[in-house]
């Protein structure tokens, strides 16, 4: 399967290393990010709830020295090393380069690739021809712009190049993925003139961007590297161990040269000193073949039309149903737990009241995104581990039951104060005059309010995937991204978010119905 979840294990359980937890566990659980796409980790065109890309086969052949099975485990980009934080997962295997800050943090493997980053142009443009263009201002800047708006992947190494090497001509655009990155670029979106992105991603999409070229030769070498817990220097050892045997039998090479990435900078790590400050003889390498072929054989090739929507929309189901499950189960705990609350700030004591109104401006007060980071992220540091799914549902009914308090509360206050006087006057208690007389009445008025927080329910468990659920939104950008297929899979997705909408809004005005006919009988 694509994606793999569950409840985090906090690692001193599992004794003093990590290598001991992995082989008594029987897999090697490695964390990425498919929505990167590749040649890294992407959906196969053949069977979408699979995985394929260079660090998928690496990350196989780390297990296999291991003596263990790969386990892949889906996160968002620049959470992952949270997530080894955590305990979720034992490696982070997802072209994130050597950085010192790294090495501070976490236990650096050696590199498993040598990167390099290549200037991309539009095809035809004048403006820039060459690389020398860039390094100077424009002449005829597009809107006003004194730089050159270069399109980056954000907190990339590409975009730390350009702040070192071009801060005077060039203005970094950021962008959440390669893909849309590229085709900003080829359309001339918003002035953009070039890109910058990593050779990797540039050689395996650029067959599905005609309308790109390269410019210069690549530039900003670096390493990428896998990251483990810091204590795990046992682990740390096999893995490093798993690189140099893959290097010696050759087994790197035939997976870099699937993917066309065997380059000059891979043949040449051996002659030169690594990030690291060490040579290794280990790592010597023959000469490269003259019968490798130029063109890699695993390549982007954008998929279009009813094609990619019979191919991907199950996957998309997949997602959708991942959304209904928030959803569903979130909602009425929502609604439940705001009730209280409005209760509580209308009819507790005085201490009760302060406590739930500030409950209730601290949650409105803060995003959504915020909640969710400090359960599943936070919380693990005071040794509560909860798991991707029931943390989810924990941050969205708690989010929503704020702003269901102050619905309940509106309707509460709106009815007369003559009708729980009446039912005081008649012998009822409190609680029973509110659960008989004023939250009855009160339920009719805040239906609508309700289903239309319900209705954004739904569209805010796309927030959900930066604690590595992939809902419907999430998976959308994983499809669109590997396939290209943004408007066909983009129509499908927003099918599903009306299918499962719209049924709200007709049992809200049918609920409206019945409660106004039973009110006037």
């Amino acid at each position: 399967m694509l994606v793999a979840t569950g409840a985090a294990v906090p690692r001193a359980t599992y004794g003093a290393d990590e290598r001991q937890r992995v082989q008594q566990r029987g897999t090697l659980i490695w964390g990425a990010d498919a929505e990167g796409g590749g040649p890294y980790v992407f959906p196969r065109d053949d069977a979408p709830d699979q995985l394929a890309g260079f660090e998928v086969e690496l990350a196989e052949q780390l297990a296999k020295h291991l003596g263990v099975r790969a386990q892949f485990q889906q996160g968002q980009w620049d959470k992952l090393p949270d997530l080894l934080t955590r305990g979720d997962i034992d490696i982070v295997l997802n072209g994130y380069e050597w950085r010192p800050e790294w090495a501070d943090r976490f236990g650096t493997s050696i590199p498993y690739y040598v990167y390099e980053l290549q200037w991309l142009a539009r095809l035809g443009d004048g403006a820039v021809s060459e690389l020398a263009d860039l390094a100077q201002p424009p002449r005829d800047p597009v809107g006003g712009a004194r730089r050159w708006r270069v399109a980056v992947l954000g907190g990339s190494a590409a975009h730390d190049y350009l702040a070192a090497h071009h801060a005077n001509s060039v203005e970094p655009v950021p962008f959440d993925g390669l893909t849309d990155a590229l085709r900003a670029v080829e359309l001339g979106t918003d002035g953009l003139a070039a890109t910058l992105q990593d050779l990797p991603g540039v050689t395996f999409y650029e067959r599905g961007f005609p309308g790109l070229r390269r410019i210069g030769p690549p530039v900003g070498r670096g390493y990428y590297v896998i990251l483990v817990p810091r204590d795990a220097s046992e682990l740390l050892q096999a893995i490093n161990d798993a690189i140099v045997a893959s290097l010696r039998d050759g087994s790197l090479r035939q997976i870099l040269s699937r993917y066309g990435l065997w380059t000059e900078s891979q043949q040449m790590r051996a002659l030169e000193t690594d990030a690291f400050g060490r040579f290794d003889p280990a790592l010597s390498l023959p000469p490269p073949s003259s019968a490798e072929p130029s063109v890699p054989a695993q390549s982007y090739v954008p998929v279009r039309g009813w094609h990619v929507i019979r191919q991907r929309s199950a996957w998309l189901f997949a997602g959708a149903w991942m959304t209904i499950q928030l959803a569903v189960v979130s909602m009425p705990l929502a609604i439940v737990l705001g009730l209280g609350l409005a209760l509580g700030r209308l009819y507790g004591p005085g201490v009760l009241r302060s406590v739930c109104a500030l409950y209730v401006e601290i949650i409105r007060g803060t995003p959504l995104v915020l909640q969710l980071y400090v359960i599943f992220f936070l919380l693990p540091e005071l040794g509560w581990h909860m798991n991707a799914f029931w943390a989810a549902i924990m941050g969205l009914a708690m989010n929503y039951s704020a702003y269901e308090a102050e619905i309940y509360r509106a309707g509460l206050q709106a009815i007369p104060a003559g009708q729980m006087e009446a039912a005081l006057a008649l012998g009822m208690s409190r609680p029973l005059a509110l659960r008989r007389i004023i939250i009855p009445q009160a339920t009719r008025l805040v239906i609508p309010p309700v289903t239309n927080d319900f209705i954004a329910l739904f569209k805010d468990t796309a927030v959900c995937s930066v604690i590595t659920l992939v809902e419907l939104s999430k998976g959308y950008y994983i499809q669109a991204r590997s396939t290209g297929g943004v408007l066909e899979l983009g129509c499908v997705t927003a099918g599903l978010y009306l299918a499962m909408s719209y049924p709200l809004s007709v049992m809200a005005g049918y609920l409206e119905r019945r409660l106004r006919a039973g009110g006037t009988s």
